[in-house]
């Protein structure tokens, strides 16, 4: 087993998944509003086998999607963090980073927040020469923290997990370069 990474930024806690974090995490996968653009929400049972596809992945790594909390306020507002997607992408191998927040904590900045965090770890601890993240083409608030946080638009690709019907299946794919990470980090 690995050693199990954990950190923080101002307002939020990037931690290790825990049972409490179930039930709120099923209610957030439910949300149509969080779930518009994957191809449908999950059910409770769906939810579960996902968070414990998550916890099983940082056991074995060390790092992961991790739960957020917001520090002495709500302690499970989603995930955000760093994968090995498991489909075979047209730029793997990769290491993507992702975020799904509940719809009641949109707005904070707390995406864009764990996110840099998540960079961190992933630049500076693990040593990552690059970052990708992708969404399907439509999804402007994830486009949006991909370019706050300082990820560079790539081009287009089609999604090899989504059906060929799937009007999800067109996705943009962003990428940060460690070299590009070193030189604007002090900005963020």
């Amino acid at each position: 087993m690995a050693e199990l990474l954990e950190f923080q930024t101002e307002r939020l806690r990037l931690r290790q998944w825990r049972n409490s974090d179930l039930e709120p995490f099923a209610a957030l996968n439910a949300d149509p509003k969080v779930m518009e653009f994957f191809p449908e929400p999950l059910s409770r049972q769906a939810s579960n086998e996902m968070a414990d596809k998550i916890r099983s992945l940082i056991k074995q790594r060390g790092w992961g999607f991790w739960a957020v909390e917001v520090k002495g306020a709500e302690p499970f507002i989603g995930f955000c963090g760093l994968h090995v997607p498991v489909a075979t992408m047209p730029f793997s191998p990769c290491v993507e980073i992702g975020w799904r927040l509940s719809f009641a904590h949109w707005g904070n900045g707390y995406a864009s927040e764990a996110a840099r965090g998540a960079l961190d770890v992933g630049f500076q601890q693990l040593g990552l020469s690059q970052i990708v993240s992708f969404t399907t083409v439509g999804n402007l608030r994830s486009r949006g923290v991909m370019e706050r946080i300082g990820m560079t638009y790539s081009g287009e690709f089609e999604h090899p997990s989504l059906p060929e019907s799937s009007p999800l299946r067109p996705h943009v794919l962003y990428r940060l370069q460690r070299e590009q990470w070193e030189v604007e980090k002090p900005n963020h």
